[in-house]
């Protein structure tokens, strides 16, 4: 089935993704729009090759329209989503708007697909760049043992404050690499260059951060079970894109390194890699790849139930705009999309 699809923000950074994976991917098409503010209207954009002109977002933008793929802050999405919803379309969400309702399926296909027959009110909310590849990395080893808890803590690039981030990086990085004074932070909360950021979020009055809340509470629910302990610290480094996650998995029950390594070298999305052969995943090498490329898996020392491994994915690609078009695969495949 041919479907008609709109692109809401279309000229921000994970929108201009989507409009290459959706060509990449040869999703099947029957037209396609881009939308965005104001400011952005009557733009031309490129897709497949052919020049399209931004058109606003608006309700009318979205009749006929059966999939929306969105990525744009959440007041928009709270406003605008609905809206799609209601004229017919089903909206994959890329905001944190819709995340944790009950009544919006949050998917990662590679481990909860089935939860797309349950949208309720026309919304699929798309993850947070960390908790999508946790969930693709740990799923396949959850099928083996329940996992109990997880502590896990992040490298998260730059990129993931958007296209501000990275030109208040690049300028940073150039400064300090020449030895000149390093521009104050503009997107950043703190110098990023040459150094790590553990507060480049808001914090929360748990004393957690606005990122690392998201990470427990989305984990749980992609996984389904509120019972699974998440402890994470979340920490912005000097990498352009792609975020890595250094992850303790407590499960169950033992699991043998031998049959975890089986099971995610046959997961779908994953990549394992193989530290015995000098292979280890690395950011540099994973941008622009839709996979999760997971290595080093060991023994925890200290908890005859508890696996180690290191996780590193494309935020801006799996940990965004690919696990939507995914998302929009899945409803075509599963004919959920009418």
């Amino acid at each position: 089935m041919a479907v008609n699809v709109a692109v809401v923000g279309a000229t921000g950074a994970v929108g201009d993704l989507m409009r290459r994976v959706l060509a990449e991917r040869n999703f099947p098409l029957q037209s396609i729009k881009f939308l965005a503010s104001e400011k952005s209207v009557g733009k031309q954009v490129e897709f497949a090759g052919k020049p399209y002109t931004v058109e606003a977002i608006r309700p009318e933008a979205f009749a006929g329209v059966h999939i929306v793929l969105s990525s744009t802050p959440s007041s928009v999405s709270k406003e605008f989503s609905p809206i799609a919803a209601k004229a017919g379309a089903i909206v994959v969400d890329n905001s944190s708007a819709w995340r944790m309702d009950p009544d919006c399926p949050l998917v990662v296909p590679e481990v909860n697909a089935d939860q797309l027959h349950h949208i309720k009110k026309g919304i699929v909310a798309n993850p947070n760049c960390v908790a999508i590849p946790l969930c693709v990395a740990v799923k396949p080893l959850h099928d083996l043992g329940r996992v109990r808890r997880i502590v896990v803590c992040t490298y998260q690039s730059s990129s993931g404050k958007g296209a501000k981030g990275l030109a208040d990086f690049d300028a940073q990085n150039a400064a300090f690499a020449a030895g000149q004074p390093v521009p104050a932070p503009s997107a950043h909360r703190a110098q990023l260059a040459g150094n790590v950021i553990t507060l480049d979020w808001t914090l929360d009055p748990n004393g957690f951060t606005e990122e690392e809340n998201k990470v427990v509470n989305e984990t749980q629910k992609i996984l389904g079970d509120a019972t699974i302990g998440v402890a994470p610290t979340c920490v912005r480094v000097p990498v352009r894109v792609a975020h890595s996650l250094a992850v303790t998995a407590e499960f169950d029950r033992p699991i043998a390194v031998a049959d975890a390594r089986a099971a995610l070298a046959k997961a779908p999305g994953v990549v394992l890699m193989d530290e015995t052969k000098g292979e280890f995943p690395q950011p540099i090498q994973v941008e622009g790849d839709d996979r999760t490329f997971v290595g080093r898996v060991r023994k925890d020392p200290s908890n005859p139930n508890a696996l180690c491994l290191w996780v590193v994915a494309d935020n801006l690609r799996k940990g965004a705009a690919t696990n939507a078009v995914q998302c929009a695969e899945e409803l075509v495949k599963r004919g959920i999309v009418k």
